[in-house]
């Protein structure tokens, strides 16, 4: 296993870290890897981490839920009825956006989005470096590995489920795809919020930790410094209330080393409740869209 420390902070460019906490790769190795915290923004970093060129071995694990097509259990068949009732939602929140240009969709899994979209008559490509999920997608839409193999046009709606956490070069990926955006287009960046009820509840058995596939921890304030540096202007956040639910399934999981049965259901439904309830205020839930445009 090849570990690289994280050196310098890539949304302020501090120095200063402090440990918050050591977490546990529940998904494939069960291998501990810490999490600190810049001093100067406040984002989270698993820190020290794999190596790009390494970190593959760490999706390759049929627990890896965004890479699969089918269910295996009961906690993937949640997952599954989840993703049927937010892909129409997320469709609702990028409709407006859409006008000739199209959608791309980074980090797009196996296409459940993209089909959402396509099924409405909207033009769509995907990014995604796994070749098994691209499989999957097929002939559904152009999908490519990287960003430099698209073909050369602009987007009105690009959009990140829960990918940014995972990229290695945040500033040049974000800069990538601000110039495929069109005159008025956005960018839908949806990350996990380290902030939130449940993750300070769930602490270190937090799920949307996800070491060290999830190599950057987001919060309001640290997401906003991101954007400030990368010259993006922010329309909107929207709080992703499902997530609390089933990032607190998973959590009650992995506290519990394994299937937490009905009540490990109770509770985490409970959780997500309250997780929902005391973020509303301050919109400072488990997952957060930041809606975003060019200055």
């Amino acid at each position: 296993m090849v570990l690289e420390e994280v050196a310098e902070c890539p949304v302020c460019s501090g120095v200063n870290f402090v440990p918050h906490l050591v977490c546990t790769d529940f998904t494939a190795t069960h291998e501990a890897f810490p999490v600190k915290h810049c001093t100067s923004c406040g984002v989270g970093i698993t820190s020290p981490r794999p190596t790009e060129i390494n970190s593959g071995r760490y999706y390759e694990s049929e627990k890896y839920i965004s890479h699969t097509a089918s269910s295996r259990g009961l906690f993937d068949s949640i997952y599954f009825f989840m993703r049927s009732f937010t892909t129409r939602w997320k469709y609702s929140l990028v409709k407006p956006y859409l006008k000739e240009g199209g959608l791309l969709d980074y980090g797009c899994g196996t296409g459940a989005f993209l089909r959402e979209v396509k099924k409405h008559g909207h033009v769509v490509y995907g990014v995604e470096p796994s070749i098994e999920a691209r499989k999957s997608v097929g002939n559904l839409a152009p999908t490519v590995a990287t960003i430099k193999d698209l073909p050369a046009t602009s987007f009105d709606v690009i959009t990140l489920w829960h990918v940014l956490e995972h990229v290695y070069d945040l500033s040049a990926t974000i800069q990538q795809l601000r110039a495929r955006l069109t005159e008025n287009g956005v960018l839908f960046i949806a990350v996990p919020n380290h902030e939130s009820h449940d993750a300070m509840y769930y602490g270190k058995y937090w799920a949307a930790y996800d070491v060290p596939r999830h190599i950057w921890h987001f919060t309001k304030s640290s997401m906003a410094v991101f954007l400030q540096k990368e010259g993006l202007s922010l329309i909107e956040t929207i709080p992703m209330k499902l997530d609390a639910f089933y990032v607190s399934l998973l959590s009650e999981q992995y506290r519990s080393t394994g299937p937490s049965g009905v009540r490990g259901i109770l509770r985490a439904t409970r959780r997500g409740l309250i997780s929902n309830f005391k973020g509303r205020t301050k919109t400072n839930q488990s997952s957060l869209i930041f809606v975003v445009k060019k200055k």
